[in-house]
């Protein structure tokens, strides 16, 4: 049974112009011990499946239909309740804000013990001696735990709030744009640091971030999304082997180090409006390849190679479409 299984999520936020539909009939399953990366542009629904989850979202988000099933228990119909004695203890979060999400007139060390003390009955020696530990994990000297948030560069506290996770011992961590407002060095230690806990802990983990390479890296299997829908679904082919144009777009548009004279093609256009998205395939307006059952027709996340789906109505014409993407012609053809 899978630790983590999303059905046909719908996640709407009301707003004065009406509904804006983030996330629209989204599916993914995380089996025990696998890393999913959920990638995407800004404002296609990833960190509101991750709120959604843990049911934090604002108070104009409303989870409009589906299920979100953690170790088979649907978390969107659980009573409060019921949900706080999972919420931390058994699903936690590394957030988008975790290098600002600590109290300043609180010391590290008293904030980590109230989140073991709040949950589990322990001693303060116990819970001490648990902290110190992971503090090394997360490669902080435990002398530091005396100190106060600001005395914690921006780096030092996004480790301190991946301990802060880990306090409890959960089954699930959610790492929202853990790295956002890092440097490129810093990032790369703190997604080392994750990385590392997922292969030493063993731990069911999912990673929301924008940036293709650190999914590509880091996780084993990859989910893209676009417009609040999930274009593309696999494990590392959907980088190596894309099937679908937005995802042929993504690949385009990085820069690789074996390839340094390859041209950067990015993707004209912007995505639809959520308040009202378009008909058929919401990527319609920007695909090169869009024909008339794109327009009218919502294709559906579909297999078209061992453990690889696809939302797109013609994955027998990949091999063109690869072909042709690499092309900067094509894609102006769209602007």
């Amino acid at each position: 049974m899978a630790v983590l299984e999303v059905k046909d999520l719908r996640i709407y936020y009301r707003t004065l112009k009406g509904y804006a539909q983030a996330v629209d009939g989204v599916s993914f399953q995380i089996e025990e011990g696998e890393y999913l990366g959920l990638v995407g542009e800004s404002g296609c629904g990833k960190s509101t499946i991750a709120k959604a989850i843990l049911r934090i979202l604002p108070p104009n988000g409303e989870i409009m239909g589906g299920a979100i099933l953690f170790n088979g228990q649907d978390l969107v119909s659980m009573k409060s309740s019921d949900l706080k004695k999972i919420q931390w203890k058994e699903i936690s979060m590394v957030p988008q804000s975790a290098m600002y999400s600590f109290d300043p007139v609180y010391r590290i060390e008293d904030q980590l013990l109230e989140a073991i003390e709040t949950h589990e009955k322990t001693t303060r020696e116990v819970a001490l001696s648990k902290i110190r530990e992971l503090f090394g994990l997360v490669g902080l000297n435990e002398k530091r735990l005396k100190d106060y948030p600001h005395q914690f560069s921006g780096g030092m506290r996004q480790r301190a709030m991946i301990a802060m996770a880990l306090t409890l011992d959960p089954t699930l961590i959610i790492a929202d744009e853990a790295t956002t407002g890092l440097d490129v060095i810093v990032q790369d230690q703190i997604l080392y640091r994750i990385k590392e806990i997922h292969e030493k802990m063993k731990k069911t983990m999912l990673l929301i971030t924008h940036n293709m390479a650190v999914v590509a890296e880091n996780c084993d299997k990859i989910g893209v999304m676009y417009a609040g829908k999930i274009m593309e679904y696999g494990g590392e082919s959907v980088f190596l082997n894309p099937y679908h144009p937005y995802t042929l777009g993504l690949v385009n548009a990085f820069p690789s180090l074996t390839d340094t004279g390859r041209e950067l093609i990015s993707i004209p256009g912007y995505p639809p409006s959520l308040l009202n998205p378009p008909k058929g395939c919401r990527f319609h307006d920007r695909c090169p390849f869009t024909k008339e059952e794109c327009v009218k027709e919502e294709p559906l996340l579909r297999l078209v190679a061992e453990k690889h789906f696809s939302a797109c109505h013609y994955p027998d014409q990949v091999d063109r479409f690869r072909d042709l993407a690499q092309k900067p012609e094509t894609w102006a053809k769209r602007e």
